[in-house]
């Protein structure tokens, strides 16, 4: 694209043209060639479009607000369903946890995407498929292994519904696919900022109807908090869409200043693990905090691709994820091969092959990953490529969390 934005530098509407066609890596790759493209009119006007920021927070068009509110108030509805309908709550949260946050999110995306409806109609269609196999597939509020893994993937495979209608079906588009991980990321920040601001609010309101003898407790957990927590995965979102200037510079700030603590983080802590006589082949607990910190980190090095991926990384940086990278792939390896040994000593369960094979699927991104990452430090390719490697394995994790999910249960007998 860097050579078609130079060639057609003077005609106005051959470059509105490229932009249309792929807004992303227009303003990725322009970005990368202003520095010589500075002082050009045409040029100079373009990088005021593509990076002009507005001081004055956007609440959107009336209709996408009130959406926001009526989306917002039958998630908190849909989480209220065990005392409407006197439900058990131990048999409908595991399984419907993210049914409470999903539908919406998926629904302002297609709305404002203004999705085609062949495609609404699978998203509604794989949906209703998920909703309809976790509660009547297991119908005992008993939990079993083949449960807990379908209930805990089905989530995941929310997310990647949320994901198709995120990049409005275009699943072959690399830059879509890594917006959608920047979305995460920003929604992480602003939910946690949402979050804390919520909960010093809801403090400050229960003391000062207490000062006055009223408690306010009880009603206040019931109603109150049960429809904030439903709605603030839909407002972050909303308001991350509407003025991504909001987290767009904090996120990138998070990502650079946790990557190189976590890395220092766990080069400590496989020192500490050797001397500490505590291993992941015998210990279960341990194993499982184990994988826990191997997806952390592996979120952390994604996210902070994704970021990158928009803007120029200084080489120290590089070095930090090509690094993290490294130290990731020593844990992972570590988790295999406990997980291995853990297989042989006492043969194969359904926990066991779930862990087994996202642990596999991991450590072969991770190879690509740093593989990428030193031909970026080694100046044979950019950070773009590191980019296209994680976003084309989005695909293959769907792919395992549909298998767990729907195939899990009766390939080990729903045990």
């Amino acid at each position: 694209m860097k050579d078609d934005i130079i060639a057609h530098l003077q005609d106005a509407r051959q470059l509105e043209k490229l932009y249309r066609g792929d807004k992303t890596g227009f303003k990725r790759e322009f970005g990368e060639l202003y520095s010589q493209l500075k002082g050009n009119a045409i040029a100079d006007f373009w990088n005021e479009r593509l990076n002009y920021e507005s001081d004055e927070i956007n609440w959107g068009s009336g209709k996408e607000l009130i959406f926001v509110i009526i989306a917002a108030f039958i998630a908190g509805l849909i989480a209220k369903i065990p005392a409407i309908f006197s439900v058990n709550e131990e048999f409908f949260y595991p399984r419907n946890i993210g049914f409470i946050v999903f539908p919406a999110l998926m629904t302002y995306f297609a709305w404002k995407n203004n999705l085609a409806i062949a495609k609404i109609a699978l998203i509604a269609a794989f949906s209703l498929i998920g909703l309809v196999f976790i509660n009547v597939a297991f119908p005992d509020v008993k939990e079993t292994d083949t449960m807990v893994l379908s209930c805990i993937h089905l989530v995941l495979f929310l997310w990647a519904l949320l994901g198709f209608t995120f990049v409005e079906g275009k699943i072959n588009s690399v830059d879509k696919r890594l917006d959608y991980l920047k979305y995460n990321g920003d929604l992480i920040v602003i939910t946690a900022l949402i979050l804390i601001s919520g909960g010093i609010m809801s403090g400050l309101t229960v003391n000062l109807f207490q000062v006055i003898g009223l408690d306010i407790v009880p009603f206040y957990s019931k109603y109150v908090v049960v429809f904030g927590l439903a709605a603030v995965p839909l407002v972050g979102t909303y308001l991350t869409q509407t003025n991504p200037q909001l987290v767009g510079k904090v996120s990138p700030v998070i990502a650079r200043i946790f990557s190189p603590l976590v890395l220092v983080m766990l080069v400590i802590y496989l020192v500490a693990m050797f001397f500490s006589g505590k291993d992941p082949y015998t210990d279960r607990e341990f194993l499982l905090i184990f994988n826990a910190l191997l997806v952390g980190v592996m979120a952390i090095i994604f996210f902070s691709v994704a970021e990158s991926s928009k803007t120029t990384k200084s080489k120290a940086e590089i070095w930090v994820l090509l690094l993290l990278s490294a130290v990731t792939i020593v844990v992972n390896s570590i988790a295999l091969s406990a997980i291995l040994f853990r297989i042989s000593e006492w043969g194969i369960t359904p926990n066991r092959a779930a862990v087994l094979g996202g642990n596999m699927l991991i450590l072969i991104n991770l190879l690509l990953v740093t593989a990428k990452l030193f031909k970026v430090v080694s100046k044979k390719a950019d950070l773009g490529e590191v980019g296209k490697t994680i976003s084309s394995f989005l695909p293959i994790y769907t792919l395992w969390t549909v298998i767990v999910t729907f195939l899990f249960p009766f390939i080990f007998g729903f045990k």
